[in-house]
């Protein structure tokens, strides 16, 4: 009689690995890059090397040495994190709180779960909250877009649109007033990049350009993303609609902050978002209702990063609850 020999799962092989996904999503980024290094000059190539540089170094040490097994530093997943965090940064960041970011993105948020595939939480947004909270004044003094010619030390500095709109509505300006200033940049300016912010803040038309080649390469699903954009365009619509004096229309904040970079390309994460279809639109409808609660009555001027964090607390709950019917 002849034995049927059973291997291991995966037993149909689709092609798909940790190295091909990682390093396209960073193909991915490579238009928000361009745009971001034409807006912001040199400190873009500052921060995201150094970033990117501590995040493979860091990583590196604590595999080697503490944790005593094989580096995988060429997966592609200390790098992707390390672009991550730099998207997440001014481009006038000191070099030494962009290490300390990144030894807290890899050391903390990635490493002392156990590494790739048992972080709880985003690794880059751990990093970028902690030097939020760690480093407030450094993290919110945004380089104004003065194209090649911006420079690293000697950056001219400004207010993100948020910002500005978040205290214009503290000191009782009427929404109409302040957006009609030339304070806040126009729908066109916002969808180009031309903007103060964060590396990856900018130039909302590049990262959508990053979304349709992973979509394309079956890299991410379409839940996440459409489903933080909708819940956010109702959200904050609604609000508009009760009271445009007090509340932004839902496309600016759409276009403003982090919320593009946010939801395409820190949401989607393999390991902190669900796994199935409908736990993903769970995730994405938590995420847009908790970015526009905290950007319109919370402290901070943006949400998206506490947002997402605060799901991938909720991801284990959430494929509890959609985990599919067994057989039998």
């Amino acid at each position: 009689m002849n034995k049927l020999l059973i291997s291991p799962s995966p037993h149909v092989h689709s092609g798909d690995s940790i190295e091909k996904n990682m390093y396209g999503v960073l193909i991915a980024l490579i238009p928000a890059f361009i745009c971001s290094a034409v807006f912001f000059g040199t400190g873009v190539f500052v921060v995201t090397l150094t970033s990117v540089v501590a995040c493979l170094a860091f990583e590196f040490l604590i595999q080697k040495y503490l944790l005593k097994r094989q580096p995988t530093i060429f997966d592609g997943s200390a790098l992707l994190t390390g672009v991550l965090l730099a998207f997440n940064m001014p481009s006038n960041l000191p070099v030494w709180i962009i290490v300390i970011g990144a030894l807290v993105a890899i050391g903390i948020g990635k490493m002392s779960f156990g590494g790739l595939g048992c972080n709880i939480f985003n690794p880059a947004l751990v990093g970028r909250v902690f030097l939020l909270i760690s480093f407030p004044v450094q993290m919110t003094t945004w380089p104004r877009p003065l194209g090649f010619a911006g420079s690293y030390v000697d950056a001219s500095t400004g207010a993100t649109p948020l910002a500005i709109l978040k205290e214009a509505v503290k000191s009782g300006t009427p929404i109409s007033q302040i957006m009609s200033t030339e304070e806040i940049p126009g729908y066109r300016e916002m969808v180009l990049g031309n903007m103060g912010g964060s590396l990856g803040e900018v130039a909302a038309l590049a990262l959508l350009v990053g979304f349709v080649y992973m979509l394309l390469r079956k890299i991410i699903s379409w839940h996440i993303p459409v489903a933080i954009f909708a819940t956010v365009f109702v959200f904050a619509g609604i609000l508009h609609v009760c009271n445009p004096e007090q509340y932004a229309s839902p496309i600016f904040h759409l276009l403003s902050g982090g919320l593009v970079l946010g939801a395409i390309f820190m949401a989607t994460d393999y390991v902190t978002s669900p796994m199935s279809h409908k736990g993903m639109l769970i995730y994405g409808i938590g995420i847009g209702i908790l970015t526009v609660v905290i950007r319109v009555f919370g402290a901070y001027p943006e949400g998206m990063s506490f947002a997402i964090l605060i799901m991938n607390a909720f991801t284990p709950l959430i494929n509890r609850y959609c985990k599919p019917v067994r057989f039998a």
